[in-house]
């Protein structure tokens, strides 16, 4: 693909995907690979958002909707409408202290950041520049003793919620980053044409690169050997995920965290099951959006059959593949209590910094009213299966195939 001069877009963003297109332009190649690629083929990346534009929304007339309530209680807490800023690694990489710019959108919109393990902006910073504290991100690395510390941090800052990433034993192979050296080393030829890539971006080079410095891996800083090599910590980090974990580690967490705990990455029925069992309070349908194991199914595909598995006994939150508000409708009515976005913020950031996150913020706001009023609902926390053209018929399919393979077991045994 050709370079493309960094120019703005000939019109005023006006959508998600829109913001895409404008965060290519605006940052180096290897970066917007790294907020926009995913795992192997990258079939599952694509069936998340493919799968939600197939579900219709079953559109409703004559019913009074003068007055539309977004708000929902989520783990507790009051939010704006049902959106949480999901945790993007390296987001400081897209944008000046870009964490600190998300997070201050989000509040201003009423709705809760999440912090990664590996942002760039410690969770102290966003604290400091925002009056509500982030929620955190956690991955259980080998060295527990920093996991801890890690923890302790996050209750010092006020943290409300962990949110614990069970999806990462392993990392998936994702060739994009491969192929641009976003992990590897490269022979002369590609690295001077990522050095004109980097030159021929020059909104990043004077607002990230220079001004947006230092260039910190915030919460484990302490950590990294190498000091501030994105290669050197994205190799350390790699080593570090622990594919030993169990569900008898929650126990360890739970001795180090007390607040309400979610966990991020759950697809099958029967982890749902388990993880209400374990005592947690919400868990996220997330397949890492489509960045680790591909030719899993879609988030939107996999959510019935965990919500119903789950039966209201603790929150259900959903990621991978939201691009509107209708998508958020869509993932509501079939079992979601919210939503978390993080290509979508990850684009805006890159493009437009705080002003581009609160932009889709409010493009999301006003895709869920016009939803909500063309479905015939007023309260967002009525949304259920109705929703949607053939909702019966979308819940009952989720489980459908499950349902039959077993049976076809049972009977060749």
């Amino acid at each position: 693909m050709p370079l493309l001069p960094d120019r703005p877009l000939g019109l005023a963003p006006g959508s998600i995907s829109d913001y895409r297109e404008l965060a290519r332009r605006r940052i180096p190649r290897q970066l917007f690979d790294y907020i926009d690629g995913g795992a192997y083929d990258e079939a599952t990346m694509r069936a998340n958002v493919d799968d939600l534009a197939d579900i219709a929304l079953r559109q409703r007339v004559m019913r009074d909707v003068s007055q539309l309530d977004m708000s929902v209680n989520v783990l507790g807490q009051d939010l704006a409408m049902p959106v949480v800023l999901s945790p993007v690694g390296l987001a400081g990489m897209f944008a000046h202290r870009a964490e600190v710019q998300a997070a201050q959108a989000a509040e201003e919109a009423g709705v809760p950041f999440c912090e990664s393990t590996v942002s760039i902006c410690s969770m102290e910073e966003v604290a400091r520049n925002t009056s509500t504290p982030p929620w955190y991100q956690l991955y259980v690395i080998r060295d527990r003793s920093f996991a801890e510390d890690l923890m302790a941090r996050a209750k010092a800052i006020g943290s409300p919620v962990l949110v614990l990433t069970v999806d990462l034993p392993v990392v998936g192979a994702r060739y994009r980053d491969d192929r641009n050296g976003m992990v590897a080393s490269m022979p002369i030829t590609k690295k001077l044409r990522q050095g004109v890539d980097l030159v021929s971006h020059p909104h990043w080079v004077r607002n990230v690169a220079i001004n947006g410095k230092p260039h910190t891996f915030g919460n484990l800083e302490e950590a990294v050997p190498g000091g501030r090599n994105v290669k050197s910590f994205k190799k350390w980090v790699d080593s570090q995920f622990d594919p030993s974990v169990t569900w008898d580690d929650l126990a360890w967490v739970r001795e180090h965290w007390d607040g309400p705990l979610v966990l991020k990455g759950v697809l099958d029925p029967e982890d749902a099951r388990r993880a209400v069992d374990s005592g947690v309070q919400g868990i996220v349908v997330s397949n890492h959006g489509g960045r680790q194991l591909d030719a899993t199914p879609s988030t939107i595909k996999a959510l019935p059959a965990v919500a119903a598995a789950v039966d209201g006994k603790i929150d259900v939150l959903f990621d991978g593949g939201i691009r509107s508000g209708l998508d958020i409708v869509k993932a509501m009515a079939l079992g979601a209590d919210a939503c978390l976005i993080g290509r979508a913020w990850a684009y805006a950031v890159a493009g437009r910094g705080k002003e581009g996150v609160a932009h889709i913020l409010r493009i999301i706001r006003s895709d869920l009213e016009v939803a909500l009023a063309l479905t015939g609902v007023t309260n967002i926390s009525e949304i259920d299966h109705n929703a949607l053209v053939d909702g019966d018929d979308l819940i009952a399919a989720s489980a459908g195939p499950i349902a039959n393979l077993r049976s076809k077991i049972k009977k060749s045994t």
